[in-house]
């Protein structure tokens, strides 16, 4: 029989790897709360349309990369491959147009079929912020100052750059479109198969091609700079302006673009060298035209994602971990006495490993290889006195504690 391993782009998370992925979780959740974004989650599956709708049919995720499938009532169905679409799906089914601005926090698994690589895999975890009916460009310096806030708690931000890039207003992409098609029409026998069929339909999607030939064509593109409207520029400085009263740095990257429809004015990303090619740790943007391409009202939004998995590499290997305090008996009537201590110690929060038989050299050496900071011994003579025996690991020494004074000395 072949050995058992997990499907090609999945990967077990195990307890020591699992405290640095809950370490990223709960530093991203405690730093959006304190901007007011409330937790909330989403399917992880959901009707296939609202990811073709929303990341349109010619997309490389749509037509390559979802898991989608049929189920038993004949349904179309597809693992969500992103956060956003799942969550202004859910600002319209529930009617939240009566709490704009939305502000929500989520985290969770994503599924792509492609090439697993450094920091992605098949079935990958992303954290995700978004603000639903707010059209002010401070929407977009806070959604961005949290991102920032995060990586600050991290401990990474100074491994990080902001690149910020405005994608104009609608008036001002009528112009760049004519720019981009008459550009890429001149050098049409150079691009790849699929920029060829986005030339017509949608020639920003060029400009997020990950081919080579189509890459060097870009990299002479025009720049949708030229084209902004008066009122795209004052959006663009505003946001610029709010960053720098935040104290985010950023760089202006005018190749950073989106390619889907809907967006508009901001795209961002935090980059780093320290993670190879694979660079990206975060990127978001505006999304005006979201809501209404799902069957909604016209709604302003923004937001962001981020790869637990490539924060988890960047970030401090050595999260706080609780100090596990073993109790270690002996004799039958100390068994007893261990599991009522073992109940007070824990409803006091303090992490407490308790054996489930074994003599005292055994549950010492469990304890040890545990890392456990503390022991605390009790046997008969220690019962007879109302004392514990209290050993130090790191230091090696032992003391009599009396059994009253237990907790406070173990909390100090």
């Amino acid at each position: 029989m072949a050995q058992l391993q997990p499907v090609r782009g999945t990967h077990d998370i195990l307890p020591d790897d699992y405290a640095r992925f809950r370490h990223v979780v709960e530093t991203a959740r405690q730093a959006a709360l304190v901007f007011g974004y409330r937790e909330m989650a989403t399917p992880i599956f959901e009707f296939t349309d609202v990811f073709a709708r929303s990341m349109g049919e010619t997309s490389d995720v749509v037509s390559k990369e979802m898991y989608s499938f049929t189920d038993k009532g004949g349904e179309g169905l597809t693992l969500r491959p992103e956060y956003t679409a799942g969550i202004c799906r859910a600002f319209i089914s529930n009617g939240l147009q009566q709490h704009v601005p939305f502000k929500a926090f989520g985290w969770g698994p994503m599924f792509r079929f492609e090439r697993p690589q450094k920091g992605r895999q098949r079935q990958f975890h992303q954290i995700d912020v978004e603000v639903i009916g707010a059209a002010e460009p401070q929407a977009d310096v806070e959604v961005i100052s949290v991102a920032a806030e995060i990586l600050r708690r991290l401990g990474i931000l100074d491994k990080c750059v902001l690149e910020l890039n405005t994608l104009g207003d609608p008036e001002s992409r009528v112009g760049y479109r004519d720019a981009l098609v008459k550009y890429f029409s001149g050098h049409v026998e150079k691009l790849s198969e699929d920029s060829r069929k986005r030339l017509e339909k949608n020639p920003l999607r060029i400009l997020d091609s990950k081919d080579e030939g189509d890459r060097k064509l870009v990299a002479d593109a025009p720049l949708i700079h030229d084209y902004l409207t008066p009122a795209a520029s004052d959006f663009f400085k505003a946001l610029q302006d709010g960053l720098g009263a935040s104290g985010v740095p950023f760089t202006v990257s005018p190749r950073l673009v989106r390619g889907l429809d809907y967006y508009t004015h901001t795209a961002f990303e935090f980059t780093t060298t320290m993670l190879g090619a694979q660079g990206t740790v975060l990127a978001g943007g505006r999304y005006d035209g979201l809501i209404e391409q799902l069957g909604g009202k016209p709604t302003p939004g923004i937001g962001w994602a981020g790869g637990i998995e490539r924060l988890v590499m960047l970030s401090d290997p050595q999260p706080v971990v609780p100090r596990i305090v073993a109790i270690i008996p002996i004799g039958a009537a100390a068994e007893a006495a261990a599991v009522t201590l073992a109940g007070e110690l824990r409803r006091a929060d303090i992490a407490v490993e308790l054996g489930y038989g074994g003599n005292a050299g055994k549950r010492f050496k469990r304890a040890d290889k545990l890392g456990c900071a503390a022991a605390v011994v009790i046997g008969d003579d220690e019962l007879a006195k109302g004392m514990v025996k209290l050993k130090d690991f790191k230091s090696g020494s032992e003391i009599e504690v009396a059994r009253g004074d237990l907790l406070a000395r173990l909390k100090a």
